[in-house]
């Protein structure tokens, strides 16, 4: 729903005025109709007016600017602009040879462009206009021309300015639009409908586990629902869509607009994206200067749409072209070299999987497998305990312990099963993936742990007696209080820790072999991370939220009793 607002029948008129005054570097408010370029060439032939309803921004009028469009009227939300309102945007422009108007294929825009085209007509005015029907689930491939315009009129916007701006004749500009529209194929899926400013109810809903496919930008539901689907299928759904209306004899070149409609945000559509490109390379498709992000939006839906544009050469020119709007920017190509000295210097692409983390030698010995299995039991404990975790976490932080913690071990195990001679070469090849993958404080902490008990192994001698683990893992205690800025009570994993390295240097000076000692300060952990729901954070995120957080066990603590009672049940194997 909308919070903003002074009022329904003031939305569109305040969003408008709020606009040109905070770019009124780039354009001018044209009151109760639109907005206009600041300035224009006065040296182009042409002028270019987009128009369409409100509820859609940037579409249109975030695409006012040098390089793009001269001016856009606007209407109310979801509503075409009106006659008189087109012909006031395109009348306060300086003359030029001619007009040519550009908008989405819906019956009341259509209506009041042509009013307006037939009354800049009437006074001598060469006026034209170019519909955009992109959309192919409106619409038959046979019959195209009914198609709404969805997203895809970026597209079509783009290559029309650009050539205003290489100063072509409104003839050219109008052949340049109608090409790029009938090479401009576009789907929507929503996940959630919108609601209008001041209503209650969204105009549309999408069940839960549903996508609706084929959805309009103005509210319209879908025209079928399937079931929700990972990215990686969604992906494959929405370019199979548009492949096989590929224009016939094409370079086998397109660009790519993935726009968000308003409530999807732009880590879904990169994580979407990385699946959409990687279909297109299947196919054999060069993509040229994608663009991801909201485009063409409806107002609060949740959803997106994929548009694919093929080019050729000349489209291709004008879609790279340099433009300068309040929401689309394109910079000049970047200069080469000066007077034959180089300046751009490629940087080396980095694999995926560069390496790093594997520290390769001879054969292992018992002890190497055991810590595997150790991380592979923690790896299980806290993937079992995850969305617990990711609760207790989101009492007074940010809710990703559990998925952090998780994402971290799966980094860790994997970095284990590298071929490693030594205990201590195999934790810290651990601690670094951990603190790699894992992110955040629980990350940086682990590999900090992890790298000071390796530190602690590698320090002194042979061998792998008790009492030197027990060194080594109150080294690594100490690591993560230093790095931390931490001590006991401040409601951290050391409210856990400590008390845990002192219960397991305590059992093996008694003379209790390393497995039963473990266990047994395994359980000490556990009580005292339960204990710290009767403390008040005094460091880290949930210090703001300390109030909140009484009553609650610190979600580090939880999930280092975890690890250390899960290492424990593989340590216990070992003979007394």
């Amino acid at each position: 729903m909308t919070n903003i607002l002074n009022g329904p029948t003031e939305f569109a008129g305040d969003m408008l005025s709020g606009y040109s005054s905070a770019y009124s570097r780039y354009l001018r408010l044209v009151p109760g109709a639109g907005v206009v370029r600041r300035t224009v060439d006065s040296r182009a032939t042409t002028r270019l007016v987009l128009g369409g309803g409100s509820g859609h921004f940037p579409w249109t009028a975030g695409f006012v600017g040098a390089g793009l469009a001269d001016g856009a009227a606007l209407g109310d939300v979801f509503t075409s602009p009106s006659a008189e309102q087109i012909y006031r945007v395109a009348k306060i422009l300086p003359p030029a040879g001619g007009v040519l108007f550009c908008y989405g294929n819906y019956a009341g825009d259509v209506l009041h462009f042509d009013m307006a085209q037939a009354r800049l007509r009437g006074e001598g005015v060469d006026c034209r206009s170019v519909v955009v029907t992109d959309d192919v689930a409106s619409g038959a491939a046979d019959n195209a021309a009914v198609r709404r315009g969805i997203a895809g009129s970026l597209a079509v916007f783009k290559v029309a300015g650009a050539a205003v701006a290489r100063g072509d004749g409104i003839d050219d500009v109008e052949r340049i639009a109608r090409l790029a529209n009938a090479r401009t194929r576009s789907l929507g899926v929503a996940f959630a409908g919108c609601t209008l400013p001041g209503a209650a109810e969204p105009l549309f809903r999408v069940e839960p586990g549903s996508i609706a496919v084929g959805l309009g930008i103005h509210g319209e539901p879908g025209i079928r629902t399937v079931p929700s689907m990972p990215a990686r299928e969604l992906a494959a759904t929405l370019v199979a869509a548009l492949l096989p209306e590929a224009p016939v004899g094409n370079s086998g070149r397109v660009t790519a607009i993935l726009n968000g409609l308003g409530a999807t945000s732009h880590e879904e559509l990169y994580v979407l994206w990385g699946g959409i490109a990687r279909q297109l390379d299947d196919a054999g498709i060069e993509v040229v200067l994608p663009e991801v992000g909201e485009l063409a939006t409806s107002l609060d839906m949740a959803g997106c749409s994929l548009t694919l544009s093929w080019l050729d050469d000349e489209l291709e020119e004008l879609w790279a072209a340099p433009a300068d709007t309040p929401s689309f920017r394109r910079a000049p190509a970047q200069v080469q070299a000066v007077d034959g000295e180089q300046l751009a210097v490629a940087v080396p692409e980095v694999g995926a999987a560069d390496g790093r983390f594997a520290e390769h030698g001879g054969a292992a010995g018992p002890e190497v497998d055991l810590a595997r299995a150790v991380l592979v039991a923690m790896l299980a404990a806290v993937s079992e305990a995850e969305a617990e975790l990711g609760r207790l976490d989101a009492i007074a932080g940010d809710g990703d312990h559990g998925s952090g913690m998780t994402r971290g071990l799966r980094a860790a195990v994997e970095a284990a099963t590298s071929g490693h001679s030594d205990l201590s070469s195999l934790l810290r090849a651990a601690g670094a993936a951990w603190s790699d993958k894992g992110g955040g404080t629980s990350g940086a902490l682990w590999g900090v742990l992890l790298g000071g008990v390796a530190d602690g192994l590698a320090a002194d001698g042979q061998g792998y007696s008790a009492s030197r683990i027990v060194a080594a893992v109150s080294l690594g205690c100490d690591r993560v209080a230093e790095v931390g800025h931490a001590s006991v009570g401040d409601k951290t994993m050391l409210d856990a820790f400590v008390p845990f390295v002192d219960a397991l240097r305590a059992a093996v000076d008694s003379g209790a072999p390393l497995g039963a000692a473990w266990s047994g300060a395994a359980q000490v952990a556990t009580e005292a991370a339960a204990a710290t729901a009767d403390l008040r954070p005094r460091l880290g995120r949930a210090r703001p939220l300390a109030e909140r957080s009484l009553g609650s066990p610190d979600p580090g603590a939880v999930s280092l009793a975890l690890c250390l009672n899960a290492a424990g049940s593989v340590l216990a194997a070992l003979p007394a």
